[in-house]
């Protein structure tokens, strides 16, 4: 996969691609990362990128032509071509006005040979951006940042984890959170290591007993299907307590249902 930056500040990213599993991925050429400096297609000596908005209003705008000469040089196809062929390659903006990042999205996007990411600043971008070049948006959250290189951070994690290679155990991307895995049928997960679709279970290690805060015991005797249901349990438990409308998005089995029956008699 090849991803391109766009940003004024690209020196903010020698941390998050120096480390870990996007380091990893870069070393054995997974992936190809590219920063693009927008000051670089300036052509006035103060090398400006952002302009005050036509109508008024707070704040500096970023301007159109330091982005689309950028984006120029990359050879991608134009937004019309990329729709209408369905291209392997997506130009997003992040934006707060843009859809919700979640897994499937990271999953659909690591799917893809390359991305571009155009990070905003100030009071946004200018529209023509989101008009003729982007063809989606993407938000990290509900919330307002001071510039879309912390959420393009997050969006390199998230895909480049994804990717075939990226992880030492493959089968680690298939048991956390937010995940989705063939292995789930209507009868409830089939290995004691997917959440599916709920948040992750909890984790214990060693010392099986700490501080006199001891390990459940079912963890320590080795019945596969008891540590399945426990694990179900408390992903389920969690869940409930802080994410309940992910309950909505999973097919939940007849014992998924008879548990949240147990854990909610249970607080009653």
């Amino acid at each position: 996969m090849k991803i391109d930056i766009l940003t004024i500040f690209p020196d903010f990213f020698r941390g998050p691609l120096d480390y870990g599993i996007v380091r990893r991925a870069r070393e054995t050429g997974l992936v190809e990362i590219a920063l693009h400096d927008l000051r670089s297609f300036t052509h006035d000596k103060h090398r400006t990128v952002d302009d005050r908005p036509f109508g008024g209003g707070e704040g500096m705008v970023l301007k159109p032509e330091p982005i689309f000469e950028c984006i120029e040089t990359l050879g991608l196809a134009s937004r019309q071509d990329r729709v209408a062929a369905k291209a392997p390659q997506s130009v997003i903006l992040l934006s707060p006005q843009g859809r919700r990042l979640d897994q499937p999205v990271a999953a659909e996007i690591a799917r893809l040979e390359r991305v571009v990411l155009i990070c905003g600043r100030y009071e946004g971008v200018d529209e023509r951006v989101s008009d003729y070049i982007a063809d989606r948006e993407i938000s990290i959250g509900d919330y307002v940042l001071s510039g879309g290189e912390m959420g393009a951070a997050v969006i390199v994690d998230s895909i480049t984890r994804l990717l075939p290679g990226a992880l030492g155990n493959e089968a680690s991307s298939r048991q956390e959170s937010f995940t989705l895995h063939p292995e789930l049928t209507g009868d409830g997960p089939s290995s004691t290591c997917v959440s599916g679709g709920l948040l992750d279970y909890p984790h214990y290690t060693r010392p099986a007993d700490f501080r006199g805060m001891k390990v459940p015991e079912v963890l320590l005797e080795g019945n596969h299907d008891e540590i399945r249901r426990l694990r179900r349990k408390k992903a389920l438990e969690k869940t409930l307590r802080n994410r309940p409308d992910l309950l909505d998005r999973v097919t939940l089995s007849s014992e998924d249902e008879k548990l949240l029956a147990q854990i909610k008699g249970n607080e009653i």
